[in-house]
Formats: structure tokens, C-alpha cells, sequence
């Protein structure tokens, strides 16, 4: 306790005591010397020069009350001032506190063809709201789709396929979502982006592929190594339907040993830029971020629409934070990053 809480709190008999004290010892010293003054004078000069000491003294007691009045009268106003001003100035560093921004870390769980565009978008995006820092997670969207339904934290998923965030939506059909699981946010969930599949080559093209057709043929012969993705991620299920389209046995084909798999899209493209196999399928956006040789694109009758759906999620830390940035991923300063690799917004 300080000591003014102590002279403000304590019982008042002791605190009027501590304040009182100067004054009583004041007074009792001023007292002395008046006595003292008046025996040396009246001794010494007489009668008429005590007369005068006495006046003095009179007088001097009158001006030290007057002194110690104006003083006690300043204190107590000063002390009303600090006090009243104490409760401002709290009050004017709380609505100060209170109107500072709250800084929030989105949770964006995303594909993994998405993490060059959805990076710098979120750089920029960080610029403008400085409030707003993101922790991205970018993998296969089967992958993220089986964390976020572990309970990991997710704010906005981004999936390369409809499958993956049908498999989350309580809305979609029950034939999509045999689980029943409910974690996509109503209202929010938006056909974000359009995607392109292609097949790629390494630099040099060893094999002389130009073509899907191609591809088939020497897949058919055995005298390739060809790369996919797992038939859980997106791009591994539209690469299935791609050598469907053409009448190839996917599990005749890995057990020859002309099909190698990747996790993700991002394993599939190392791959095929490493020149580690003789051609590959990946998004336009990958290769086009790999640099990678596209010797031809599928049709929507091969593979169908590679469309990226976005959600919030009913377990996001902050939906509504989330919903802003899902909003401005659709405006045209991030969708002009989407086109610089390859994406268009779904028609």
C-alpha cells in the first residue's frame, strides 16, 4: 500500500493525526521562541518594545493561519483534480486499448497447386489489414480434408475437387457425403476457381510425346514411365478418368511398372522436372510455376471441370475474418494472381 492509500484508508483518528502533526509542531516551536522573545526583550528594552514584540507575534500567528488555510485548501484541491482526472485518463487509455485493432491468425488449409498465387495474395492482403497474418497449409486436398475432419483448426479450405468438400458439406447430396459430416459454414461455401489438366514432359522429352493420344499408345506398349497422383488427391482421381477415357487399366498398368504415384501434385511435378519419369499430369498452374514443357490439355469430355471450391468452416477461430478473405479472394486484385498462373474464375 502506498502512502497515500494509507493517509486515505486508514482510521481516521491516525490519519488525522499525521495530517494535524506539522502544524501542532509548528505552532509549539513558534510558541517558544514568542516566549523566549518576549523575556529577552521585555528585560532588556521595556516596556513599550514587548508591547511591540507582542503585536508582531499576534500578527505572525494570523499570517501562519491564513498560510496554513490557503495551504490545506490547495492540497485539497489538488488532490480533487488527481482524483478526477485518474478515472479520465484511464478511461482515455482504455477506449485508446479498446480501439486498436485485434490481430488474428487465419487458418487456410488450401491445395497444394495453390501455394505460389495463395501466398502472395495473402502477403499483399497482410499489407492492406495488418491486423489479419496468416498460417497457410498446403497438401492434398484429400489429405487436409481428413485433418480438418480429426479436428484439426481451419479457418477457410480450399480444395482442388468438389469431392473432398462435399465430403464436409451437411448441404451436398448423401451419395457425396455418406458420413453425414457437418463442418462447411451455410452460406459461404463458393466455386472459387477453374483449373486446366495437363500433361507435361521433361526438357529434353525423351520419349516424343506431343499428345494424351500419345501417352496412351506407349502406355499400352510399356515402354514409359509414366506419373500420376494418388487416386485420393484431385489430381490423381481426374488423371484416372483421363486413362479411363482412353480404355487403360490403371492397376494393370502400376503393376507393370510403367505408373509411379505422387501424394500430391507438387511430388508429380519434382517428378517430372527431375526428369525422373517420362511424363506426368498436373494442373496448368504447376506447371506453369515449374516451368515445366505442356505438350497438350485435356477436354472437359476426358477429365470433366477442375473446379476449386472454398468454405469457411463451422470450427473456424474467426468466421468472420475467414468470410472477408474468401470475399476478397473473388475480387479482381487476387484474381488477377490466379491468372498470372493459369487460373480463371469459374464461368
Amino acid at each position: 500500500m502506498s502512502k497515500d492509500e494509507y493517509l486515505i484508508t486508514d482510521e481516521p483518528l491516525k490519519a488525522l493525526t499525521i495530517f494535524a502533526l506539522p502544524m501542532i509542531l509548528g505552532s509549539f516551536f513558534q510558541q517558544v521562541y514568542n516566549m523566549a522573545d518576549s523575556i529577552i526583550v521585555g528585560q532588556f528594552v521595556g516596556s513599550s518594545a514587548l508591547a511591540a514584540v507582542g503585536a508582531c507575534a499576534a500578527l505572525t500567528n494570523v499570517f501562519i493561519c491564513v498560510a496554513l488555510g490557503a495551504g490545506v485548501g490547495a492540497g485539497a484541491v489538488l488532490a480533487g483534480c488527481g482524483a478526477a482526472s485518474s478515472p479520465a485518463a484511464s478511461s482515455a487509455q482504455s477506449t485508446a486499448s479498446s480501439a486498436a485493432p485485434q490481430t488474428v491468425e487465419l487458418t487456410v488449409f488450401a491445395a497444394a497447386s495453390l501455394t505460389e498465387t495463395l501466398s502472395a495474395i495473402g502477403e499483399q492482403y497482410t499489407l492492406d489489414h495488418p491486423e489479419v497474418q496468416f498460417r497457410f497449409n498446403f497438401d492434398s486436398s484429400g489429405t487436409l480434408k481428413t485433418q480438418i475432419q480429426e479436428g484439426a483448426v481451419c479457418d477457410l479450405f480450399i480444395s482442388a475437387g468438389q469431392k473432398q468438400m462435399n465430403q464436409l458439406d451437411a448441404a451436398a447430396e448423401a451419395e457425396k457425403n455418406p458420413d453425414q459430416l457437418d463442418f462447411v459454414q451455410p452460406g459461404s461455401r463458393v466455386d472459387l476457381l477453374e483449373n486446366k489438366v495437363t500433361l507435361t514432359v521433361p526438357a529434353e522429352n525423351p520419349k516424343q510425346i506431343q499428345s494424351f493420344e500419345q501417352l496412351a499408345e506407349h502406355l499400352t506398349a510399356g515402354d514409359i514411365l509414366f506419373c500420376m497422383g494418388n487416386g485420393d488427391v484431385p489430381v490423381g482421381q481426374y488423371t484416372q478418368k483421363i486413362l479411363s477415357y482412353y480404355g487403360l487399366d490403371e492397376q494393370a498398368l502400376a503393376k507393370a511398372g510403367v505408373i509411379t504415384y505422387g501424394s500430391n501434385v507438387k511430388e508429380v511435378t519434382t517428378q517430372v522436372k527431375e526428369a525422373s519419369v517420362d511424363a506426368g499430369v498436373v494442373y496448368c498452374t504447376d506447371a506453369f510455376s515449374a516451368k515445366l514443357t505442356v505438350v497438350d490439355e485435356a477436354a472437359a469430355e476426358m477429365c470433366g471441370q477442375v473446379v476449386y471450391p472454398a468454405a469457411v468452416m463451422r470450427t473456424a477461430a474467426y468466421p468472420e475474418q475467414a468470410q472477408q478473405f474468401l470475399d476478397y479472394l473473388a475480387t479482381e486484385p487476387a484474381m488477377e494472381v490466379f491468372r498470372g498462373v493459369g487460373f480463371v474464375p469459374v464461368d
